[in-house]
């Protein structure tokens, strides 16, 4: 290179390097205006934060849940579902790979980044650390993927979940009282949530007279062949009962194909009865009962879910699942409320917060009324069955959009 073309060079990166420099300036300065402005410009953008687990054991419900939030941003945006067009969020996601530290740091980094509030988390391990750090930082924080009956009970201002425990353990009790089990194996988790699910449906499954046998494992394992032998040779139950997370159920029912307990039914907790597990595992899971709010093919009465299932079969090329849902309707109901608070100049002064607990909303999942705590007591699930390639709502029966296969097993 001559000296005339070095020169020309050098002269190049200066003046590139200049406007690189004009370019960051002035956007520092467009922040800063924004920052100073009235609560109402400052609202035409709300940044939102996203914390799942995109990889790692719970990757299944962490992709579902992040599917349904994009979902009510989009139609929050085109001033749908509560949108009028006014403001407009901003999601910056972060993948916590479910595990508590990152689901921490994860936190952290978005409110470093200036989100108003975090919607995601999934499992009460990762999500009980993370909505801490959310308060700490003064951030709501809203999900549906927690259901440890003591996270609740932290006194947290600003954490609210769309479906406590209680559903859960509700459903799973009407289920098992409509096939008139005698008698229950439990196979659980020892993690929090599913620990405390366990023990609930135990305690009021003995009270009611039926024959409980509880078998609780560790999270780290794999091989679940001696737990299901026991309930073949000892317990001889009517229905064996799952209470824990996807890698879970899988581990349980390759052991259970293997030595075939004679069983009437085998049933399930939360992430089961989804479209993923019955395209992924068709030969486990045929026939297994589980919670869901959603039938599968989708099936809503209303104008509001039939734009939730259009606009997610658009942009995903599949239909929804109810995890999904969930996160949809948790995402639409702090959309609106961060709207509100904008309106209202209390962006800044726990105003999401007020507007959640303001009154009670209709959703796609029923009324949702939070409590101080932050919970939603007046939610209550359905109980699903895995038919083939379809997913038959069965319990309660008002909500059912089929008849349940029973006896019936897997294998």
């Amino acid at each position: 290179m001559d000296r005339s073309t070095a020169h020309n060079a050098s002269r190049q990166r200066r003046a590139g390097s200049r406007a690189a420099i004009r370019y960051f300036v002035n956007l520092s300065v467009s922040a800063l205006a924004l920052l100073g402005a009235t609560p109402a410009a400052f609202a035409e953008v709300l940044p939102v934060g996203v914390e799942l687990p995109l990889t790692g054991s719970m990757a299944r419900a962490g992709t579902a849940q992040l599917e349904g939030i994009k979902v009510a941003a989009d139609l929050f945006n085109s001033g749908k579902f509560g949108g009028t067009g006014k403001h407009k969020v901003a999601l910056t996601v972060i993948d916590d790979e479910a595990q508590p530290a990152k689901a921490v740091s994860a936190v952290e980094k978005l409110a470093s980044q200036g989100v108003l509030a975090i919607t995601g988390g999934y499992g009460s391990n990762s999500v009980s650390p993370a909505s801490e750090a959310a308060d700490k930082a003064g951030l709501v924080y809203i999900t549906s993927g927690a259901v440890d009956s003591g996270i609740t009970s932290r006194g947290l201002k600003r954490f609210f979940r769309v479906g406590p425990a209680s559903g859960y353990s509700k459903a799973m009790l009407g289920q098992l009282d409509a096939m008139g089990a005698k008698s229950v194996s439990i196979v659980a988790s020892t993690r929090q949530a599913t620990a405390d699910v366990s023990s609930d449906v135990a305690n009021k499954l003995r009270a009611q007279g039926v024959k409980v046998t509880v078998h609780m494992f560790e999270p780290s394992m794999t091989d679940f062949k001696p737990v299901v032998n026991k309930i073949r040779l000892q317990d001889k139950p009517d229905v064996m009962l799952m209470i824990g997370y996807e890698n879970d159920y899988i581990g349980i029912l390759r052991a259970a194909k293997v030595l075939k307990p004679q069983l009437k039914a085998v049933m399930g907790a939360w992430s089961l009865a989804t479209p993923k597990m019955a395209s992924e595992f068709p030969d486990l899971v045929n026939n297994v009962i589980g919670c869901a709010m959603l039938p599968h093919p989708a099936q809503f009465g209303t104008a509001e879910g039939k734009a939730f299932v259009d606009a997610y079969v658009a942009a995903y090329k599949k239909e929804p699942d109810y995890v999904a849902e969930f996160a949809f309707v948790q995402s639409v109901l702090l959309f609106n409320a961060m709207a509100r608070a904008a309106d209202a100049g209390t962006l800044k002064k726990d105003g999401i917060a007020a507007e959640l607990r303001a009154k009670p909303q209709d959703t796609l999942i029923g009324k949702v009324s939070f409590a101080a705590n932050g919970d939603n007591p007046s939610f209550l699930n359905n109980m699903a069955q895995i038919q083939g390639d379809r997913i038959v709502l069965v319990w309660p029966k008002e909500r059912a959009t089929g008849k349940l296969n029973f006896p019936a097993l897997p294998w």
